[in-house]
């Protein structure tokens, strides 16, 4: 498996002096905002030209504060209309034929389609495919993205021919995943996720308990997140008269096919089964007020927000699968529970609301492991690294 060394070195420049051109991908500017930040932030500090090109909403002028030039797509993550995508491809390709980058950087399934696509078709710059879970078309159980497995395949077979295309992974699941199907091993890199800034997120005491120990999930609210096995877990924990309340922190994501309707969860609301509050900026505040974090999901890349709620010194209940086993383990900072099993899950929560010495000492493992393993600096300064190879030739085999 590819490795990629300390960013620390020389400028991110062209063989003639001039600054090399970084691309960032993305589906949406909030995205960017949140998890790819902090790598373009070290990219233009180490004297690149960084290009974020994306779906533009509530971050345009923020983006623009940052030095970074923005290139506005015409694109949805969700969309059914045919021409509407062939102008989105289109658009990225015009892009990268203008701009020459020297590394396209795509990030999440649509753009590393999309991407790898017009990369081909546009000179060849070097590609980073940044793969955060193998993402709705490879585990969803739904009869489309059934449909949609064999052509995804035979695309990116297609846009990961040339030999300077790499892959960034967030856990070794998916790096063998795609070593088998798609790249040789030492293209395949293993970096986690994003990475959290453990100054931001701190520890802080267990807050008091007054109507019961809060558990809380923060992300989207999409069926694959496990939401259907928490409201489940939560009607099984009033049976068993715990005190426990189940607090859900984020929105529903109409772009996903997966996403909860707005309306059922309002339901789950007004039966009491859980909490709702929508996303919010102060997630380091949300882990104060909470006792135990929860993401029951399907499969992950590697989520960020058990990374920051490791950092928190939160104790955890997740699903035994990829992705959330990385930064969730078990008996250690948390506990695993199957992956669609609510009465495992109910069981988990009730056994941390019980035992608050427990919670703490998974609490102290959480923050140990978000300062050793997980720090944002170490993503930053293994994704500089890749990109310093590449631009430097030594990543093109």
């Amino acid at each position: 498996m590819g490795s990629a060394h300390d960013a620390r070195g020389a400028a991110l420049r062209r063989g003639d002096g001039s600054p090399a051109v970084i691309v960032m991908l993305v589906t949406e500017d909030w995205y960017f905002w949140s998890h790819r930040l902090a790598i373009a932030r070290a990219a233009r500090d180490a004297g690149a030209r960084v290009i974020v090109a994306t779906r533009v909403g509530t971050h345009r002028d923020a983006i623009a504060r940052e030095g970074f030039e923005l290139a506005a797509l015409p694109w949805r993550r969700r969309s059914h209309d045919p021409i509407a995508e062939v102008r989105a491809w289109a658009s990225i390709r015009a892009l990268y034929a203008r701009v020459r980058p020297d590394v396209v950087h795509h990030v999440a399934v649509k753009p590393v389609v999309y991407g790898g696509l017009a990369a081909r078709c546009a000179g060849n710059p070097c590609q980073v495919n940044a793969i955060a879970g193998l993402g709705y078309i490879e585990t969803s159980r739904r009869p489309r993205a059934r449909l949609l497995r064999p052509l995804f395949d035979r695309v990116l077979r297609v846009a990961w021919r040339p030999s300077n295309v790499h892959a960034i992974v967030q856990n070794p699941e998916d790096a063998a995943w795609i070593s088998a199907h798609y790249l040789p091993t030492e293209r395949v890199h293993l970096i986690r996720g994003s990475g959290v800034d453990v100054a931001r997120f701190t520890p802080s005491p267990d807050p008091p308990v007054e109507r019961g120990i809060v558990a809380t999930f923060v992300g989207r609210i999409l069926w694959s997140k496990g939401i259907a096995e928490i409201v489940e877990a939560a009607r099984l924990l009033r049976e068993r008269g715990a005190r426990v309340v189940i607090r859900l922190v984020g929105e529903p994501d109409a772009e996903n096919p997966e996403s909860v309707p707005e309306s059922t969860v309002r339901a789950w609301v007004a039966e009491g089964w859980v909490t709702w509050e929508p996303w919010t900026d102060d997630v380091p505040g949300v882990w104060r007020s909470s006792h135990i974090a929860l993401l029951p999901s399907y499969r992950e890349g590697l989520p960020k927000a058990l990374l920051e709620a490791a950092a928190s010194a939160r104790a955890i209940v997740a699903t035994d699968v990829p992705g959330c086993r990385e930064i969730a383990r078990h008996d250690v900072n948390a506990l695993l529970v199957p992956p669609r099993d609510a009465r495992s899950l109910a069981d988990a929560i009730e056994r941390l609301s019980r035992d608050a010495d427990l919670r703490r000492r998974f609490g102290e493992a959480g923050r140990e492991m978000a300062e050793h393993e997980f720090d944002e600096s170490l993503v930053v300064n293994q994704t500089i690294a890749l990109y310093r190879d590449l631009v430097s030739g030594a990543g093109n085999a």
